[in-house]
């Protein structure tokens, strides 16, 4: 069906795939399912001057250490994880996903010191994983018996982390991404075309029957791979998914118990842990389009929390009137009028052993350029630390957190609480046109910022003007600023350098040339401006 009817039928409110509220209902109140009435919330003043938050995007995909999508990937034949998989653990006809899932035993984790960790580091909202693709529920879940407390770390992972994030006061957000469960596992259908296994197929479609005298007796792989259905169209294509992820091009379409599932599970966790945020990884919301889940996920948190946050990717510019936008690994080139927020990572969503060997890690430089640059957008940013799995980072990325603190320890007041400016900055890349990729990914176009791309945010009585770089010659011209400008019409008499003091500064009709000191910060200068 073609996705322009699938819209006619949500507005319509008959669906493909209705939820079931046989198990779970929804929170009633003053909001309903649908857009008309979503568009009464407002995101909250709490989030727009958070700014900074950071995610603990971690689960049993961190075992191997090969990367984000780790569990589909090991069935792709060729692939690096596939390899990896094979020659450390066996053929994934013999060990699958669901015989790593043991292995996963977050021995070393202490949520509160990490919690603690990320504060200081100037984070004001925290995020973890409640499940990935990979379909595992890292809490005691009523509607997943593949989850943390029964296999793996026999712990409840976000019962851990809520009491942390509640201890060092702040706002708890949770990830839902086992929506794709459906399609993203569908490589477990495979088998090998080359080599000595070849024709053998994996072991996606194995059921409950096929676990006696195994560890994992008792236990239905169907409720983990979600595998007892026909492939999408060109299922065999590893990209194939992407044109699919709005259930879209031949995607096989899921049942109502599948998504009922995904349903019951999410509000199981919202009733219990009580977030003030969610992460969906989807094109606007968890089946938009073919089922009503998704809204009914989105009625049922802003009835039980007003001052919650949910999170929607490719939105309308009259859906982000009712939910909040999160671009990935990316950002617009404008101020943007609603809040938004960029999900970034320093390396992969999951933890990733290449990436720490060869020294990939996104620098704190980098992600402060990111965040200021966020930030004067009207944005935030969600960053990704990944852990090992055992429940701890290497010491390289306490090397970029250090590198964060010590910054923001500085500079914060120029982050925290502001407000985009009449403009959102200058210089080279301010200048030009910044395209996006589907729901972002275009990170890398922000890349080489220096000392002439220019910054501004502001509060009610200072304006901030962050340089992306210190110069050589020591002197930062603001043209934005200069003698007669239409943005700020004051005269300017003097201005002040985060973390130093007052320093030279001069109105010409170039610009406000500002005399900065020796570096003081390994990153970025900030000015401050009194209005």
């Amino acid at each position: 069906m073609a996705l322009c009817c699938w819209y006619v039928n949500a507005a319509s409110q008959e669906y493909l795939v209705p939820v079931s509220e046989a198990h779970e209902k929804m929170q009633t109140g003053k909001y309903k399912p649908t857009w008309e009435s979503l568009k009464q919330h407002k995101t909250p003043e709490w989030f727009r001057n958070a700014k900074f938050g950071i995610w603990a995007h971690w689960g049993p995909q961190c075992v191997e250490g090969s990367g984000d999508w780790m569990a589909r990937e090991m069935y792709m034949e060729g692939r690096k994880a596939y390899q990896y998989h094979l020659e450390h653990y066996g053929h994934p006809s013999e060990v699958g996903f669901k015989d790593i899932l043991p292995l996963f035993k977050a021995e070393k984790w202490d949520p509160e010191k990490l919690v603690e960790r990320y504060k200081r580091c100037g984070a004001q909202y925290f995020f973890v994983l409640g499940n990935h693709h990979d379909n595992f529920d890292l809490w005691d879940s009523k509607y997943q018996r593949w989850n943390s407390v029964n296999i793996g770390p026999k712990k409840d992972i976000l019962d851990g982390w809520a009491k942390a994030a509640k201890k060092a006061g702040l706002p708890l957000g949770i990830s839902f991404h086992a929506d794709h469960a459906w399609t993203w596992y569908e490589p477990s259908q495979r088998y090998d075309q080359n080599g000595p296994k070849a024709g053998i197929y994996y072991d996606g479609k194995l059921t409950k029957e096929d676990g006696k005298g195994k560890w994992w007796e008792g236990y239905d792989p169907q409720e983990l791979y979600a595998q007892n259905h026909e492939p999408s169209e060109l299922s065999w294509s590893n990209v194939q998914i992407h044109k699919q992820w709005d259930w879209t091009n031949g995607a096989t379409l899921p049942t109502q118990a599948f998504v009922t599932n995904f349903y019951d599970r999410t509000l199981d966790a919202i009733n219990r842990y009580e977030p003030d945020l969610i992460y969906f990884d989807v094109t606007v919301l968890p089946f938009y389009g073919i089922s009503d889940a998704g809204m009914k996920i989105t009625t049922h948190l802003y009835n039980k929390n007003p001052r919650s946050v949910v999170f929607g990717k490719i939105l309308s510019e009259e859906q982000r009137k009712c939910i909040t936008w999160d671009v990935e690994r990316g950002a617009p080139n404008e101020i943007i009028d609603e809040p938004w927020q960029t999900c970034n990572c320093i390396g992969g969503w999951h933890y990733n052993t290449e990436i720490y060997e060869k020294g990939w890690y996104k620098s704190a430089e980098t992600v402060v350029k990111q965040l200021v640059d966020i930030v004067s957008k009207n944005g935030c940013l969600l960053l990704s630390i990944p852990l090992r799995a055992d429940g701890t980072y290497d010491e390289k990325e306490a090397q970029i957190l250090d590198d964060l603190e010590a910054w923001m320890t500085v500079n914060g007041e120029s982050i925290f609480g502001t407000r985009p400016w009449k403009i959102f900055g200058e210089g080279p890349i301010a200048e030009k046109t910044v395209d996006m990729n589907g729901p972002g990914f275009n990170d890398g176009q922000y890349a080489g910022m220096s000392h002439r791309d220019i910054r501004f945010n502001q509060t009610q009585k200072h304006l901030y003007a962050t340089a992306m770089g210190w110069p050589e010659d020591g002197k930062i011209v603001i043209k934005s600023l200069a003698k007669g400008n239409s943005y700020f019409k004051k005269a300017i008499s003097g201005a002040w350098l985060l973390g130093y003091g007052k320093v030279k500064a001069k109105q010409t009709g170039e610009g406000l040339v500002v005399e900065l000191p020796a570096p003081t910060n390994k990153i970025a200068p900030v000015i401050r401006i009194t209005k």
